[in-house]
């Protein structure tokens, strides 16, 4: 089914009924050689290179591998069942080394190379221009002006990195699978009536006892339940596993796969006459050095450390004069339950209050409301349209014109076999850069927005988690409003460091009072969100944000550094991390 025409399909949508994990390999090894034989034949013209016979055609070609790998990639993250992981792991180096085939095609290069050194003279437009510059930088980047042996160990390499990567990756999703804290009623004492009925249909969807309630890795399940479970043991304890998935399973070790990845990573920056895989990394960035980066973060993590800081004689305080005593002090598995409680006493805001108002359906709606008024979008639910899962929608996008600009699926729900977090991805990317026999679909893009939300009756989110819905919904936005005309340039395919702009913009919109008080009604009355709630929300809106924006900015400091390293030598990571995190003075 992958190899077939997908014409029977509506809007020749993946035929997700009839895939299975054992399809991928035999369709791969056809798309692969199917793309190598495209390339042959832009390497086999005889004509002198120009941008329409060499970068025209770059573009547009490996269409079936396209097809392929997209299914692939995104079940891989949302769908990743235990047949699929074995595929995946043993596809992952062989999709690496065709990459470098394809990159190392004899002649290839030379003819992309030619065009590139004349773009400013062949009378090219500016899209035209950067999309030569783009793919040149491909080519450089992945060792196209390598000598034949090192475009060799090049490609042993970055098959080597990708097995890493993948087994890595497995390892955190398979703990987030199979982790489960079961816990009886009793045990739930302090959580809110929404985080009860969750974690009992966590419970059921794992065929659990009647009495039974699961605690899983899911952020939409153990961040609350770090937040008002008043059982301090119980929080340790699944504070310990969140902060230590891959880490779980004595034969999942990704400590030491971390660590060969380090390894590998600063083996292949040395390739490109770079020190360190930061430096790196940041030559294809808007940054462009590792100093840049590091001057903007250690500016951010100066100023949070002082409101951390401050936030933390808060908690104290609050647990002072609560008369509570805590062996060891406020931990991190104590700081939300206190954080939310101090939040309370000082600004009179109980964030189970505003759950009510922010059902699925009504952020939902109110997204879909936002765009419209935006960018003049409408979505049409398809319940017709069979896709990967029973809780996925399909939505047509409309202009104002009523013009199909873009189809949207949906995926809100956390489940065993899908990655945590959340994350827009596309099954098609826009594009006007298609053989002349093409169906005029494949212009349309199929963006992909997943979130993790725990599935409830009805599911009510939290404030942080109705804003991630919009903050995916902005990368969606620039998924479906893609109007480049070529494949290579479209949709998200920018900087990394600035691919965040639209999702930070979009963000934003769920904030405005107006959206607040049209859309978020009371799932059972239909009742406004109160004034007096929106002004509560609004007076704590900075509450906080010294732990969270230490929380992440660590990381990416973390990050930062031990890509720096110019040596990994008896290299430790967890004594690298204290180390580290002493030397930046992380906040206790």
């Amino acid at each position: 089914p992958l190899l077939q025409s997908w014409s029977s399909q509506p809007f020749n949508l993946p035929p997700f009924a009839d895939i299975t994990p054992a399809h991928f390999k035999p369709a791969f090894d056809v798309a692969m050689e199917s793309h190598l034989a495209d390339l042959q034949s832009i390497v086999d013209d005889e004509a002198e290179p120009t941008f329409d016979n060499v970068i025209a055609p770059y573009d547009r070609v490996g269409a079936q591998l396209g097809k392929v790998g997209s299914v692939f990639g995104n079940l891989c993250s949302s769908k990743n069942t235990d047949e699929l992981q074995k595929v995946q792991s043993e596809m992952s180096p062989i999709l690496s080394k065709h990459n470098s085939a394809a990159m190392f095609l004899p002649g290839l290069f030379k003819k992309i190379n030619a065009v590139y050194e004349k773009r400013h003279d062949s009378g090219l437009n500016s899209e035209q221009i950067r999309l030569v510059e783009r793919i040149h930088l491909d080519f450089t980047r992945s060792g196209a002006s390598f000598d034949e042996a090192t475009q060799k160990e090049y490609a042993e390499l970055k098959a080597e990195l990708a097995t890493c990567q993948t087994e890595f990756q497995q390892n955190v999703m398979k703990d987030e699978e199979t982790y489960e804290m079961v816990l009886k009623k009793e045990d739930m004492s302090g959580c809110p009536d929404g985080l009860v009925e969750a974690a009992r249909q966590a419970a059921i969807d794992r065929s659990k006892a009647d009495n039974e309630y699961v605690i899983t890795l899911s952020r939409s399940l153990v961040e609350p339940f770090l937040t008002y479970s008043d059982r301090r043991d119980l929080r340790e304890q699944a504070w310990g596993a969140w902060t230590r998935r891959g880490e779980l399973d004595a034969d999942r070790d990704n400590l030491a796969i971390a660590t060969k990845i380090l390894r590998l990573r600063k083996k292949q920056a040395e390739y490109h006459g770079c020190k360190t895989f930061a430096e790196y990394q940041c030559l294809d960035r808007m940054a462009k050095t590792p100093e840049n980066v590091m001057e903007l973060l250690e500016n951010v993590w100066e100023r949070a450390k002082k409101a951390a800081d401050r936030e933390r004689e808060a908690l104290e305080e609050f647990v002072k004069e609560s008369g509570e005593t805590l062996e060891g002090g406020i931990q991190p598995w104590d700081w939300r339950f206190y954080a939310t409680k101090v939040r309370a006493a000082k600004y009179d805001l109980d964030e189970t209050l505003l759950k009510p108002y922010l059902s699925l359906d009504a952020v939902t709606k109110a997204f879909f409301a936002v765009s419209g008024n935006l960018f003049g979008l409408s979505y049409e639910k398809r319940d017709d349209v069979t896709l990967y899962h029973e809780d996925v929608n399909l939505y047509e996008v409309k202009n104002k014109d009523g013009k199909l600009v873009s189809l949207f699926i949906h995926d809100n729900f956390a489940r065993p076999f899908k990655a945590s977090g959340a994350w827009m991805s596309e099954y098609r990317s826009q594009t006007r850069n298609l053989p002349t026999d093409a169906d005029e679909i494949e212009q349309i893009p199929i963006v992909s927005n997943n979130n993790n939300f725990a599935k409830g009756s009805p599911t009510l989110l939290s404030f942080d988690d109705a804003t991630t819905l919009f903050h995916e919904g902005g990368h969606g936005h620039h998924g479906m409003l893609s109007d480049a005309t070529y494949s290579r340039l479209s949709s998200t395919s920018v900087l990394t460091d600035f691919v965040e702009l639209p999702s930070q913009l979009m963000e934003h919109w769920f904030e405005e009072p107006e959206v607040l008080k049209k859309f978020c009604r009371h799932y059972e009355t239909g009742e406004e969100i109160p004034e007096e709630l929106l002004a509560k929300l609004k007076a704590a809106k900075d509450f906080n944000q010294g732990f969270e924006t230490i929380e992440y900015t660590s990381c990416a400091l973390l990050d930062m550094a031990m890509h720096s390293l110019d040596n990994y030598d008896d290299f430790d990571m967890n004594k690298f991390e204290r180390s580290e995190l002493d030397r930046l003075g992380m906040p206790q």
